[in-house]
């Protein structure tokens, strides 16, 4: 679940709370050009509140006005961008065509929103399933994301975990790749067992974590959302890290070096007792290979990778 789902559904369960009238609304299926993918969320209340995003433009102001005035009172799909002149009316990108399900949404949904959020913040998954023809929705277990699926009988959408990335090494990469991670709706933890640097930290306001980095990657980065970095160029450090993180199956596990360094990396984790399948999951030198040398550039070249390998995920 990205940061701004979960907002939704903590707006949700708010106005619900205090007995608002609430709507929720998902992508279901886009055409053409879209701001927001599918799956993306939006709701308001009663009074005009809102969280999320449709479009970026006046599809959430048509809504809204719509849902206010009592136009739209049932679970239905709604499209938006039917024509050229609508597309203009409402800020879409030309030739955009947007599908989605609205619900009206009761204090009887408040105990299925609130287990989502639950199992969001435990890191596991959830499917909501919504049916068309009854209004209703329930919630069924999943082991790993899917995709948001339709049917003639309504819509199934997945949510878990946003990833986590966990940097070793307090230094001026991992501030700027913090910054970048950040925006892009990683969660970002940093270790450093060198409390001095850690303290000197100037990164983004993320958690800060001293103490060992095997501790660390234990503690917070064993699940295949997750993220290791090792970013120190010091083996005393990384290779710490690295041992615990290639002992699951993680999302990814990059270490910052050189080809050079890399191959001094394998032969001491192979001398550690790692196999060859172990060592295979990592990526070392980390990131896309684009001359990348500025700590800017190297952030770039880490985001890049993890951009292509996320599209390329089921």
């Amino acid at each position: 679940m990205h940061s701004v789902d979960q907002q939704v559904m903590e707006h949700l369960v708010s106005w619900l709370q205090r007995g608002d009238r609430a709507w929720l609304c998902t992508i279901i299926a886009t055409i053409g050009s879209s701001p927001r993918p599918v799956g993306s969320l939006f709701a308001c209340n009663d009074a005009g509140e809102t969280a999320g995003s449709l479009s970026g433009g006046c599809v959430e102001d048509d809504l809204v006005e719509r849902l206010v005035a009592g136009e739209l009172d049932a679970v239905q799909y709604l499209e938006y961008g039917v024509s050229a002149e609508e597309n203009e009316r409402l800020g879409l990108p030309c030739g955009g065509r947007l599908e989605i399900l609205l619900e009206p949404l009761s204090a009887d949904a408040l105990p299925d929103l609130q287990a989502l959020l639950q199992a969001v913040s435990e890191r596991r998954y959830l499917a909501r399933r919504v049916r068309l023809v009854e209004g209703a929705s329930e919630l069924q277990p999943a082991s790993a994301y899917a995709p948001l699926e339709r049917d003639d009988d309504g819509v199934t959408v997945t949510f878990g975990p946003r990833y986590r990335m966990l940097l070793i090494g307090a230094g001026a990469l991992s501030e700027t790749l913090s910054r970048l991670a950040s925006a892009m709706d990683y969660q970002v933890l940093i270790n450093d067992p060198r409390a001095d640097v850690l303290a000197r930290w100037e990164g983004e306001a993320v958690q800060r974590i001293g103490g060992m980095p095997d501790d660390a990657v234990r503690a917070h980065a064993t699940d295949r959302d997750s993220i290791v970095l090792t970013l120190t160029h010091d083996p005393r450090i990384d290779d710490m890290a690295l041992m615990e993180a290639l002992e699951h199956e993680l999302f990814y596990i990059g270490a910052l070096g050189s080809v050079r360094t890399t191959g001094k990396r394998l032969e001491r984790l192979r001398a550690l007792g790692l196999g060859e399948s172990q060592l295979a999951r990592l990526h070392a030198p980390v990131g896309l290979p684009i001359g990348s040398k500025t700590p800017m550039e190297i952030a770039i070249a880490i985001l890049a990778e993890l951009t292509q390998l996320r599209r390329a995920s089921p």
